[in-house]
């Protein structure tokens, strides 16, 4: 996509390279998503930033009280996070947005690394099917004890592993809010319930 971006990002520098985690180093409350977008944070070279579907995060997270605005459109924006750290199962973004078991697996170091320095994080919010398995393992590789039953992912899912407790949040991409899938208020649940047990 960097190469050839649509005609409303036409003249723009890409990130275009493994996007980092953001946010609070001290936060309570983990969120991990799928992977960057193609023309957000692939764009942008922040989570969430730069699309729709983190207007729809950045504006849940401003509601909750961990966030300074509502917007997220550049690196420079401003924006500061509260208590809360925004990371990623996978970190470039993927074709068709549709990350492989393959591109899990290379990159969920990353997610491992990332969760063992942040220590006072007591929750995780996974965001899709995909962010809630990918954070599971990581979790497990971390030592947390996952019940088997692997738990399922669910919207307002809540699997409890020990030191560190797990929710799912269907990912607010414009598939699930352009249909009602996933309202405002439903995320809201979920980011008060995340600050609630952290």
């Amino acid at each position: 996509m960097a190469a050839d971006p649509p005609r409303r990002h036409r003249g723009e520098e890409y990130w275009a390279r493994p996007v980092p985690g953001f946010g609070d180093p001290h936060a309570g409350i983990v969120i991990v998503g799928l992977a960057p977008a193609a023309n957000g944070a692939n764009r942008t070279g922040r989570m969430f930033t730069g699309d729709r579907s983190g207007d729809w995060l950045y504006g849940a997270l401003h509601r909750a009280g961990l966030a300074n605005q509502a917007d997220s459109s550049a690196r420079d924006d401003g924006l500061r996070l509260s208590g809360v750290w925004i990371s990623a199962v996978v970190r470039c973004a993927p074709p068709q947005n549709k990350p492989t078991t393959a591109e899990r697996d290379t990159c969920l170091p990353y997610l491992i690394d990332e969760l063992r320095l942040l220590g006072a994080a007591r929750v995780v919010v996974a965001l899709g099917s995909f962010g809630w398995d990918g954070s599971l393992r990581a979790l497990a590789a971390l030592g947390e004890r996952v019940p088997s039953p692997k738990p399922r992912f669910g919207h307002g899912a809540e699997a409890h592993l020990g030191g560190r407790t797990l929710l799912g949040s269907y990912h607010p991409s414009q598939q699930n809010t352009f249909t009602g899938r996933l309202t405002e208020e439903m995320l809201d649940q979920v980011l008060a319930r995340a600050k609630e047990l952290a």
